[in-house]
């Protein structure tokens, strides 16, 4: 797999995920409008929408966070030089700061300079997952302040089970009130460890929100939170209305007897992401922004 190839494509998915919304999530967005009965709460599903609309018109990031950039790679055990692949996407990140532009989010925690380029140590993070076959997959999720300042990880009674979880969730979003720009989407994860556990609810951002969760016990689940979350009243940007939420995805580990570890990750109306496909040969098939590269 050629380094350039990789490169490439992790830019163009970069500059995707930043302009253009999954069109997943402007129907979530244009049917919460239609349906929202609050008049504050349409008036700022109306300017999301206008905002969407513009983003598209003069090619520029959707939000002025651009976000921390987080990777999501399944790579063919077939595929060659992997190594290589770290590198590009560095390379593919200090392009896309300067070409598209993004805004510079990486600051060491140490010095509190900022890096200029959103590259640093762990960033941008990438997660591994090695699948059979020779295609290299690359998914890219920019990942706004606002939304990651509310993830919660917390370590419930094992007793209380989904009941202690429903809890734990309905009360992390009543807490993050307006802070992650709602209407959100909303990453639930339980069990392995707490580590884990968030990095499973991050990863449920990624599943569109028209593909309701295949295990019919937790697409209840998933039910069950939404309508909850939506009772809140918190609404779009937190003035009030119907739509707190466009959707909560469960993912779950296997947990330890003793411990019951759960977490919530937020993404904000803005749930930018963006996934390719890399072939053997070198050709790129763009997954979620056909025809937008």
């Amino acid at each position: 797999m050629k380094a350039e190839i990789v490169e490439n494509a992790a830019f163009n998915l970069i500059k995707q995920a930043v302009i253009y919304l999954p069109e997943d999530v402007k129907q979530s967005l244009k049917k919460a409008y239609e349906e929202e009965t609050s008049e504050a709460g349409k008036t700022q599903l109306k300017a999301i929408l206008d905002n969407i609309e513009l983003a598209e018109k003069y090619q520029a990031p959707i939000c002025q966070d651009t976000g921390t950039i987080i990777f999501y790679i399944r790579a063919g055990a077939e595929v060659k030089d992997l190594d290589k692949v770290e590198g590009a996407l560095v390379n593919a990140t200090r392009r896309a700061t300067k070409e598209i532009p993004l805004r510079p989010n990486a600051v060491d925690p140490f010095t509190q300079k900022n890096s200029g380029d959103n590259t640093g140590r762990f960033i941008p993070y990438i997660n591994w997952e090695i699948v059979p076959g020779d295609t290299l997959e690359l998914t890219v999720m920019t990942k706004g302040g606002g939304s990651e300042n509310v993830c919660l990880t917390g370590m419930l009674v094992p007793g209380e089970g989904v009941n202690g979880l429903k809890k734990f969730v309905i009360e992390s979003i009543i807490k993050a009130g307006a802070q992650p720009c709602p209407p959100t989407i909303v990453g639930v994860a339980m069990g392995g460890g707490a580590d884990i556990a968030m990095k499973l609810a991050k990863k449920a951002l990624l599943r569109p929100l028209n593909e309701p969760n295949p295990n019919p016990e937790i697409a209840k689940l998933e039910k069950e939170l939404y309508e909850a979350a939506n009772m809140t009243g918190i609404g779009p940007m937190g003035l009030g209305g119907k739509t707190t939420v466009l959707g909560v995805h469960v993912e779950y580990a296997y947990r330890h007897p003793a411990s019951f570890p759960a977490a919530v990750a937020f993404n904000c109306w803005a749930a930018r992401r963006a996934a390719a496909r890399i072939h053997a040969d070198g050709t790129v098939e763009y997954l979620t922004h056909k025809g937008k590269v």
